[in-house]
């Protein structure tokens, strides 16, 4: 091997051991550990998107709300506004 060859080896040497000590892959070495953040990754994605589906569908609600006096739209607006009414 060349000098370059050998820096070059000892430093993705050093920048391996460097990558095994960072964090998130010591936490994804252990099971315990993995069961854990995607536990924790998944009870925040679901209250995210629950969060999410709740503003949009009260926005989309809200906007159609606006659009009484077009008949068709109306019509359905007051029928989803008085079943979310009835189901409080």
């Amino acid at each position: 091997m060349t000098l370059q060859s050998e820096q070059d080896a000892k430093r993705l040497a050093d920048a391996l051991e460097s990558l095994a000590e960072h964090r998130f892959v010591r936490m994804h070495n252990s099971t315990r550990h993995l069961l854990w953040f995607q536990f924790l990754r998944g009870m925040a994605f679901g209250f995210g998107t629950a969060v999410g589906a709740s503003l949009m569908v009260s926005g989309v609600v809200l906007f159609l709300s606006q659009f009484e006096f077009i008949p068709v739209i109306g019509q359905l607006t007051t029928r989803i506004i008085e079943e979310i009414e009835l189901r409080r």
